[in-house]
């Protein structure tokens, strides 16, 4: 039989309705996430809005009380002892209430006050949030016996959660809020993914920020030496040789550019591969994380790996076709000879992604600036991995 029914709000009278309650619910999987029981809690006050604005008060909006659907809606059900409001200055002979869940004015002088339903469901939110009854609020009045906050029970619940159940529990009614509409308004927030996510992902963000701020001092640098060759170069203040009569003209002889000269002369203008070097970083990244949660020798090794690696990209290999199975062949017999087939499959990966890279530096740089740029790419990646495993280190 339904009572009320508005919008989607929809308050029952039967007991039977299909779904669990929150007592079961919570019996069954332990404390719920705040994004997925707060919702249900909001259905429950809006129900209990349009209850009061008729002139009643539930009076027993306790977890027993309240149904979960697998549609993740909620239903209200027994009103068995709902009365009409009266004002708080009255009291009734009416005491029944859950002692775990009802205000202590409710259980001491039958109050048929709109906070009492702000008590008692705040109480059943507190339940959901940690799986545990709150303090009996007799308890609270006559012995001052403490309310555990939710937070100290469970440290992922926010604060904004944590302050809304303090509030709506409060054991005076006139420090709650003084309808359901204004508690609910203390809910109208992001629920927040857990502590430890928030945690990696703004670690992330700094380690992703400290790396570009590498790259872009890198930048400069590179940059700073190639503008100070080009002014030097062009210095207006260098005059030539004075012209000599033909009688006795002089023959100046200079030395011819070398190969790797004519060839950087003569390149496009520089690229800097920002794609493959940002894959190469984050290639490192893992293998430093990954190796030393297994062994820190393996951190040394893949360190030897990647700057010999890196030689022979940039060195021993100029021709660009034979430059990718020289790096491969060289990393596995580093891999293999110093911890056998462990890493041997990484250190392909690794050597791959190097050789990748060194192929497409070179199109732009010299042998001596693709290997600086190689080696500090690959041992950053290594040395923040090392940081980001030492600071989220599994406990346990």
């Amino acid at each position: 039989i339904e009572l009320f029914q508005e919008g989607k709000i929809h308050c029952l009278v039967m007991e039977f309705v299909p779904g669990e309650n929150l007592f079961q619910a919570v019996k069954s999987r332990g404390a719920l996430p705040e994004a997925e029981i707060v919702p249900c809690i909001r259905q429950i006050g809006e129900a209990l809005i349009v209850v009061h604005e008729a002139g009643l008060v539930h009076r027993d909006a306790h977890p027993g009380n309240i149904m979960l659907r697998s549609n993740g809606r909620a239903v209200l059900i027994d009103f068995g002892i709902a009365k009409q409001i009266i004002p708080a200055t009255q009291s009734s002979t009416d005491k029944a209430a859950h002692e775990s869940f009802a205000p202590y004015e409710q259980r001491y002088k039958g109050s048929r006050d709109p906070r009492v339903d702000i008590y008692c469901l705040a109480a059943s939110l507190y339940y959901g949030v940690t799986g545990q009854n709150p303090t009996n609020s007799l308890a609270r009045k006559l012995d001052d016996e403490p309310l555990i906050p939710p937070q100290k029970l469970i440290s992922s619940i926010s604060k904004e959660l944590n302050q809304a159940i303090l509030k709506g529990m409060a054991l005076e009614a006139k420090d709650r809020p003084q309808s359901m509409q204004s508690w609910l308004k203390m809910l109208d927030h992001k629920h927040q993914i857990p502590n430890a996510v928030v945690k990696g992902r703004n670690a992330g963000i700094e380690i992703v920020n400290a790396v570009a701020n590498i790259v872009n001092a890198g930048t400069k640098i590179v940059n700073v030496v190639v503008k100070g060759r080009n002014v030097e170069a062009k210095d207006p203040t260098v005059t030539p040789p004075p012209p000599v009569e033909d009688t006795h003209r002089k023959e100046y002889v200079y030395s011819r550019p070398t190969v790797e000269e004519e060839t950087i002369r003569n390149k496009p203008a520089r690229t800097y591969a920002w794609v493959l070097l940002t894959s190469l970083l984050l290639t490192y990244y893992f293998i430093g994380y990954l190796l030393t949660g297994f062994n820190a020798q393996f951190l040394l090794l893949a360190v030897v790996v990647a700057l010999v690696t890196a030689v022979f990209v940039a060195v021993s290999a100029p021709d660009d076709n034979v430059a990718l199975p020289v790096a491969v062949v060289w990393a596995v017999s580093g891999a293999a000879a110093v911890s056998g087939a462990v890493v041997v499959a990484w250190a392909v990966f690794a050597a791959g992604a190097v050789a990748s890279t060194g192929k497409q530096l070179r199109q732009s740089f010299s042998s001596v600036h693709t290997l600086l740029i190689l080696t500090v790419t690959s041992n950053v990646g290594l040395g923040l991995g090392w940081i980001a495993y030492r600071l989220f280190k599994p406990v346990g």
